[in-house]
């Protein structure tokens, strides 16, 4: 029996402009939880993306429980047992959990028809098997987002795979989804399941895993046994230098009201009533935080204060003006800046450049255009001094964004959100998805505008983040903001207990 169920040997891969894996030696054991850790763009995607045949390596070798294997497509690596969880999900929303769980291997009844029937009744036993609770019947867009990451891990395991890769399997999680996702990925370890997962979340990493593995600009920097080491050690082999796990805020002085929120209230998409009676204010040099189980109002909540979702009752107000249903375009010019929770969505355009990507929004205004056409020299002059100011990598304002690792893609959004001076910074989900150097930097740039003065507004579903930035924190829960307290000496547990509703 081989020492090792997966060995990846001297594995290269070369994409345009960058080489995300040079050499690279990765083993796994059998039966073990490997955590596989990095800054984005370091690499750690990719090599597991050529272990699971989505990309081929330009050179290197795999060997599966010891035979070499060429795993040129998905196929193969199903062949042998190995299924991959991607980080954004690939669910169809108005199929059901058991049609997106047989999809491309529908069971058949008389040749001609798919037996739903025995699918769903392989997938209930499925879900029992591993404590999983989901009903085969729910269709994807009525469930959470909890529940979809189970659907996509029931998926591999309906396959056979004995091998999991779970790319950041946590990034749209609640805490208490992600407490739940252990538990799952425990009992799969005892009953014999491999588990490589990626992540950023050193926490993540120091709870669940056996061993760790650091990749760094696309070389392997080591393997570690958890048990022997500790964050402050995997984090410096992650950046190449010591960074800064905890945050430290200095006292500030709280200046005028900047935003007032009056009873506001509004409607999602479905009619359903989604804020209620919302009263709020944040003040110069204060940094607010929203605490709360995604799902209660948050996101409506940014919409309405940035323009994005007409408010249904209630007022707005900035610095005692009346801006209720006003446009984005006129909030933005009244200094309001936005760092969007979906970066993706709201955040960029991925086919634009670099440069085109830190002028959006002022794009129309002057230095930017001269006349009726857009002013390259002053656009590449702007752009190359926030590529440096930012250290957006790599420093080249031509490249497509969707070329960028995610860290890089969302320091884009935040040096042209905090470049054009706003009075009110909306920081919604800002470190969703980013490495431990990038959280950091993101966090020394919210500080910094609170120093200097700025009103910003933190709505974030890491708990930890809203404890360690805010100065007040706000707790909503199905669309109401239940309390407001101070941040000094907060009972997590009491925090908790708001969040789910619990208000005494």
């Amino acid at each position: 029996m081989a020492q090792y169920l997966i060995e990846m040997k001297d594995i290269s891969k070369t994409f345009p402009l960058v080489k995300a894996n040079d050499k690279v030696n990765f083993s796994v054991k059998k039966g073990e939880i490997h955590a596989l850790v990095g800054e984005n763009g370091a690499g750690k995607s990719t090599l597991m993306s050529i272990l699971y045949g989505l990309y081929q390596a330009d050179e290197g070798e795999i060997f599966i429980d010891g035979q070499k294997t060429n795993i040129y497509n998905p196929n193969i690596a199903i062949e042998n047992k190995i299924g991959m969880v991607h980080q954004h999900f690939m669910l169809v929303p108005p199929l059901t959990v058991a049609e997106n769980v047989i999809l491309g291997m529908e069971p058949r009844r008389n040749y001609f028809f798919i037996d739903l029937k025995k699918a769903a009744s392989d997938i209930k036993e499925l879900s029992e098997k591993y404590g999983f609770k989901i009903d085969p019947w729910a269709k994807i867009e009525d469930v959470s987002v909890g529940i979809q990451q189970r659907v996509e891990i029931i998926k591999v395991l309906y396959r056979g795979a004995e091998i999991l890769i779970l790319d950041e399997p946590t990034a749209v999680l609640t805490p208490q989804e992600v407490e739940e996702l252990f538990k799952i990925l425990k009992s799969l370890k005892g009953q014999g399941k491999t588990i490589v997962f990626i992540t950023h979340k050193l926490n993540e990493v120091m709870a669940l895993s056996d061993r760790v593995t650091v990749m760094r600009d696309g070389k392997m920097v080591g393997t570690k046994v958890t048990s022997q080491t500790n964050t402050s050690e995997i984090a410096t082999l992650m950046v190449g230098r010591e960074v800064l796990l905890t945050t430290s805020k200095a006292e500030q002085t709280i200046g005028k009201t900047v935003l007032r929120l009056e009873k506001v209230n509004a409607f999602n998409q479905h009619k359903y009533h989604v804020l209620k009676d919302i009263s709020l204010t944040v003040k110069e040099g204060q940094i607010l935080g929203i605490a709360g189980v995604e799902g209660n109002g948050q996101t409506e909540l940014v919409e309405v204060i940035t323009g994005l979702k007409p408010i249904s009752g209630g007022k707005m107000y900035l610095y005692e003006k009346d801006i209720t249903g006003l446009s984005p375009r006129k909030l933005r010019e009244l200094h309001i800046a936005h760092i969007p929770e979906d970066r993706r969505k709201r955040g960029f355009i991925a086919d634009y450049s670099v440069a085109e990507n830190l002028v959006l929004g002022s794009h129309y205004k002057s230095p930017f255009v001269k006349g009726c056409f857009l002013n390259p020299p002053e656009i590449r002059g702007y752009a190359n001094k926030l590529i440096k100011d930012y250290d957006i990598r790599p420093a080249v304002k031509e490249n497509l964004l969707k070329s960028l690792s995610g860290g890089n893609q969302q320091k884009v959004i935040v040096a042209r959100e905090l470049e054009r001076e706003p009075n009110l910074l909306i920081a919604a989900q800002p470190t969703r998805g980013l490495d431990v150097g990038s959280i950091e930097f993101v966090h020394k740039q919210i500080l910094k505008e609170r120093s200097k003065g700025k009103a910003i507004l933190l709505i974030s579903a890491e708990l930890d983040e809203i404890l360690s930035l805010s100065d007040e924190i706000a707790v909503i829960y199905e669309g109401k903001i239940v309390e407001i307290m101070v941040n000094k000496n907060i009972d997590r547990g009491k925090l908790g207990l708001l969040m789910t509703g619990v208000h005494k």
